[in-house]
């Protein structure tokens, strides 16, 4: 059995940078004062996480985040009973403590977890706003603050990976893409302290690169992987391999296809 990864964002904690790309904010405020539950879909490293735990600061209220593996079970969402001792205690998960403590309880990847898991969602998601605990034979009834998002990467790895409509009709959705070039290369210039100059030619790169579809990458250049190259070459590695290792190897493993990204990359630096 493997648990799930969490992960908590207390309400001390700053927030973190954040650049708006339209009414996004806006829109998870409406949301949370009217308990609709949210999913956010989009490639990886389009500021999904970031947005929700920009957010959760904004709003004053703690963040527990689950990133779901194949292996995700309700038991792992829901807790279990454990041996401590001479006794078998009950043990929360990280579900049932986001709905106690009035949460937002963050579900990334939903489409990878088990069906069994998404589906003791439902009742969190629909005007019951409750949890059933059957292990526990116990009833929560989520408070006002609480807020389920899940998020998702359409099309990744597959139809297999995708969310059945049953499911995703129970959110009201908001759609994550790489913001337009000179947002993108303001928000790597704020993240890394990159020149502006160089955090456009980074930018000019990967929406080169994005628009290359014949070389069938399973992702393409996401804005994360753009910050983590600037954090290089302000580090004061040479951009070309900076750019190789943040960005053409995390890409690939075909040699070929390898060899063509390098050949972009020379075009830019």
């Amino acid at each position: 059995m493997g648990s799930p990864t969490v992960a908590h964002l207390s309400m001390e904690q700053s927030a973190p940078f954040y650049r708006p790309v339209g009414r996004e904010v806006e829109i998870f405020e409406k949301a949370h004062a009217h308990h609709l539950p949210l999913l956010l879909k989009g490639p990886t490293g389009t500021g999904k996480s970031r947005f929700v735990e920009y957010m959760a600061v904004r709003m004053g209220l703690p963040l527990i985040t689950v990133v779901c593996h194949e292996e995700t079970s309700a038991v792992d969402l829901l807790g279990r009973y454990l041996v401590r001792g001479n006794e078998t205690v009950w043990m929360d998960g990280p579900l049932t403590r986001a709905v106690r403590q009035g949460a937002i309880l963050y579900i990334d990847e939903i489409a990878e977890a088990r069906p069994d898991t998404v589906v003791v969602l439902h009742s969190l998601t629909d005007h019951r706003r409750c949890l059933f605990l059957d292990r526990h034979d116990e009833v929560l009834e989520a408070p006002e603050s609480f807020m389920l998002i899940a998020s998702f990467n359409p099309g990744y790895q597959g139809a297999w990976k995708e969310l059945k409509p049953s499911t995703r009709q129970r959110f009201v959705s908001l759609a994550f893409q790489y913001p337009e070039a000179r947002l993108e290369a303001e928000i790597v210039a704020n993240e890394t302290s990159l020149p502006t100059k160089s955090c456009r030619q980074l930018v000019a790169l990967a929406n080169k690169v994005r628009n290359l579809h014949h070389l069938g990458l399973t992702e393409s250049v996401s804005t994360r992987l753009l910050v983590d190259t600037a954090r290089l070459i302000h580090a004061g590695l040479p951009a070309r391999l900076a750019c190789e290792v943040g960005i053409v190897e995390p890409l690939t493993d075909d040699r070929d296809v390898a060899n063509s990204l390098k050949d972009i990359v020379a075009l830019y630096f």
